[in-house]
């Protein structure tokens, strides 16, 4: 377990950009690599994903996908050295407005967190619990004041 303490969202950011990019030259998962992250509102779980997205090479502005549930964004390695390669989709989840695990199959998210060419981040993991791969990475953010935040890694 690592915990790490951040005082400002661009630290929250800079931390999830290198664990995003340690994340895709490590990481040799049977299904898609899935990483859980949880804490209460504002936390920073969507912060944490802005920093993740762009340590992927992701362009684009990563949104919270509260209430479309699921964003996917197509992942291109940007220089000859890029281990995201071996990647070819990155999928953010909010599953905030899930009302059980049964909803995770009824998204294609059930699917998605099967497929080895993903890397999947999953905020309000704890929602759909029974339905994470046993190999999911947890992230756990706890809000200690202003902007200061506790992020624990699992």
């Amino acid at each position: 377990m690592n915990i790490i303490v951040t005082k400002s969202a661009e630290e929250t950011k800079i931390v999830a950009k290198l664990f995003a990019e340690m994340l895709a030259q490590e990481m040799t998962a049977q299904g898609a690599v899935v990483v859980a992250l949880d804490g209460a509102l504002g936390a920073g779980k969507t912060t944490f994903a802005q920093g993740f997205a762009e340590g992927l090479g992701v362009k684009e502005k990563v949104k919270s996908p509260t209430f479309v549930l699921m964003h996917k964004h197509v992942l291109k390695g940007t220089s000859k050295k890029s281990q995201v390669k071996k990647y070819k989709y990155f999928y953010h989840a909010d599953c905030y407005r899930l009302e059980s695990e049964k909803d995770v199959s009824a998204i294609g998210l059930d699917e998605v967190m099967q497929d080895p060419e993903n890397i999947v981040l999953v905020e309000w993991a704890r929602r759909i619990k029974k339905a994470m791969p046993k190999d999911t990475i947890r992230v756990k953010f706890s809000y200690i004041n202003g902007q200061t935040r506790k992020i624990n890694f699992n």
